[in-house]
């Protein structure tokens, strides 16, 4: 029998998708996620059986609640759902989409309007930005009638105001990740910019095409293509973003000049299709490059102030306001603007199938045919840190043992609980893992009270390995060495500060030893992942960090960072050269960082031990182990008991920690293991 809910489908600027209130879908993200692959039409390439258009440009969904943010109105998390795979994907954003948000909300009697506009001030959940989106509402209600035109659509509309105002670094935590405005990458400069949409740029002619070339012709340009994927990939590792080969994100931009100095153009790429026309975020990335100095997309020179700027596309142009603060440098965007419309084409009852629904139960994994279908990994970290690192080593290896598409997601945040919390809750069936470790089964549970139980709520698959961790320095803006660091530090308190991978983290943890057993103090940086914090440390926005050495290892091999201490009980075979902190002086730093695989508690015990054989297969694959160590790793294979008493111990080891160096915080009960 099929399901209903309520749906409105909407042309929203040059894309198109169903808006839904979070309370009209299920409770939870997987069966959310399953009632959109069933109203789009995933399964299809055509999506005939949804509302789908068989492109990513109209597989795109909205949901909208009332917000939970201070000072803003509504919360917008968008969606894109797979074209011919069963997919969902909540890490990229859309601008067009946003434009619906607004009227739709006001509709639906989220937000009063007001006679004659009114605004709205959207969270964007994806990236935590925040948009102001002024509507049309005439007699306080809202009119889609307008003379508004925006290429790519036909006839006008009411225009609708985007008013970003934090979207710069929003993704990555700076608006040039990489520490410069222009990045050599092999023999091409390349601009990589988190503006609204993690970008990278690059002048079409340093890739020998015009700029202003068809879709289709670029599209066609099969060494053009694997070109830019080259740059890509480079430029993604650079942003902090890791392995983006399976990421959308950066997406690469070719530029050339436009038809004034206040226009230019650009070809943006989905990433490796030419887009028809051109994304609202990546637009505002694009203004931003041009607007500032010192890219390879910079125009001339601009004071400070309201600038009118026009991005060039195949459909059209798309014309931002960008507001400049400073000069030269130290010049900034404080905010940009653009005008988008949207148009109601349907409201009513959707009817899903009852097949997104249907999941094989935990007697599936107790059969033969374990695993049965593609295996999702979900790692509780951004892409570029350690952990992303192995699950994707790990995740090659599997698929040929199993059979089946081994699936990486990062679910970042909470510091790892929202990836716990998640993989707590899906089917017991053996087809969703964890990459979990130290930090989200031991530290940061016996740091706060959180939304699952390291212990009950999973099962063990088994050990992957462990990585010590290192005190590591920028080498010029940190300190030479860790005598002069602690004198430094007591004489000017906070002088340097160290990037934290978040509560609770091991990062975090190791310094806050430090601080306690050398009686210092420093700044804290806190990001999502150890990804983007040791790219703010490579870049020198922080200048100390506590990494895992798999993390750490190739940036210290380029001399990008210095080792300055090992956080451990002795020193590292990769680094013979490099002191205990104990032995500089400063106890009880030892902090090991473990990682391992788990499944959902009441996973069936057939499945878990065809995955654990599988698993301890790969960690004696010689190339598996190589990798590994030349990052300063070591592969653990074993059984699922050992993961279990590795939990168990180090939480009532961290539990300690926590209880003598008081490092809970106020009002944070922490679990007690039983």
């Amino acid at each position: 029998m099929n399901r209903s809910i309520p749906c409105v489908l909407m042309r929203a600027g040059t894309s198109r998708g169903p808006f839904f209130l979070r309370d009209w879908l299920p409770e939870g993200d997987e069966a959310r996620d399953q009632a959109l692959i069933g109203a789009i039409g995933a399964s299809d390439p055509l999506q005939l059986d949804g509302v789908g258009g068989g492109s990513t440009l109209n597989s795109k969904v909205a949901i909208v609640s009332r917000s939970s943010q201070p000072g803003c109105d509504i919360d917008y998390l968008f969606a894109q759902v797979g074209v011919g795979h069963r997919s969902v994907d909540t890490r990229p954003n859309c601008g067009n989409m946003l434009s619906g948000v607004a009227p739709f909300a006001i509709e639906q009697g989220l937000i009063p309007a007001t006679n004659g506009t009114t605004s709205v001030r959207v969270y964007n959940v994806n990236t935590g930005s925040r948009i102001d989106v002024t509507v049309r509402t005439p007699g306080g209600r809202v009119t889609y009638e307008g003379d508004a035109r925006i290429d790519g659509v036909a006839g006008t509309a009411a225009p609708i105001l985007l008013n970003f105002l934090d979207a710069w670094g929003a993704v990555t935590g700076h608006v040039f990740p990489t520490g410069k405005r222009i990045d050599t990458i092999d023999g091409i400069e390349v601009t990589c910019i988190d503006a609204a949409m993690p970008l990278m740029i690059v002048r079409a002619a340093d890739l020998g095409v015009k700029g202003d070339d068809k879709p289709a012709a670029l599209d066609a340009n099969v060494p053009l293509l694997e070109r830019l994927e080259t740059l890509r990939l480079e430029a993604g590792r650079r942003m902090g973003l890791g392995d983006v080969s399976n990421s959308v994100i950066p997406k690469p931009v070719l530029v050339s000049a436009g038809a004034s100095n206040d226009s230019i153009t650009s070809r943006y790429f989905t990433p490796r299709k030419c887009h028809a026309s051109h994304a609202v975020t990546g637009a505002i990335g694009v203004a931003s490059a041009f607007a500032l100095p010192g890219t390879v997309a910079s125009g001339m020179a601009r004071e400070p102030g309201r600038h009118g700027l026009v991005v060039l596309h195949p459909a059209g142009q798309i014309d931002v306001e960008v507001e400049l603060a400073g000069h030269g440098d130290a010049a900034t965007v404080e905010r940009a603007a653009l005008v988008r419309t949207a148009r109601k084409i349907m409201q009513g009852e959707l009817h899903l199938p009852d097949y997104v629904f249907s999941r094989p139960g935990a007697q599936d994994a107790e059969t033969s045919d374990f695993p049965c279908r593609s295996l999702t990994i979900i790692v509780p970290t951004r892409a570029g840190g350690g952990n992303d690192t192995m699950a994707r080593i790990i995740a090659a290896k599997l698929r040929p043992l199993l059979g089946q598409e081994i699936v990486v997601d990062n679910r970042a945040g909470a510091n790892g609980a929202i990836a716990s919390e998640y993989v707590a809750g899906a089917a017991p069936d053996g087809h969703t893992l964890m990459f979990g470790y130290v930090g989200t089964h031991a530290m940061n549970p016996a740091l706060q009270r959180l939304g699952y139980d390291p212990v009950r709520d999973f099962e063990p698959v088994g050990l992957v390995g462990s990585s010590s961790t290192l005190m590591v320095a920028h080498p010029e803006r940190g300190a030479p060495d860790l005598h002069t660091l602690i004198g430094l530090l007591r004489d000017t308190p906070r002088c340097f500060s160290y990037a934290s991978a978040g509560d609770g983290t091991p990062p975090h943890f190791a310094a806050e030893l430090f601080q306690l057993s050398s009686g210092t103090s420093m700044a804290n940086a806190t990001f999502e992942g150890a990804g983007p914090a040791i790219a703010d440390t490579v870049s020198g926005r922080s200048q100390i960090m506590f990494p895992s050495l798999f993390t750490a290892y190739p940036f210290i091999r380029a001399g990008r960072l210095r080792a300055l201490a090992v956080a451990g009980p002795k020193r590292l075979e990769a680094l013979p050269a490099v002191p205990t902190l104990a032995e500089m002086g400063v106890p009880g730093v030892d902090v090991v960082q473990w990682y391992g695989l788990f499944a959902p508690a009441g996973t069936p015990g057939p499945a878990i031990d065809r995955l654990n054989r599988a698993l301890n297969e790969v960690l004696t694959d010689p190339e598996v182990v190589e990798r590994f160590e030349s990052q300063g790793a070591k592969v653990e294979a074993g059984p699922p008991a050992a993961l279990r008493r590795r939990v168990h111990d180090d939480l009532s080891r961290w539990q300690g920690v926590v209880a003598e160096g008081a490092l809970a915080p106020q009002d944070s009960p922490v679990l007690v293991l039983d």
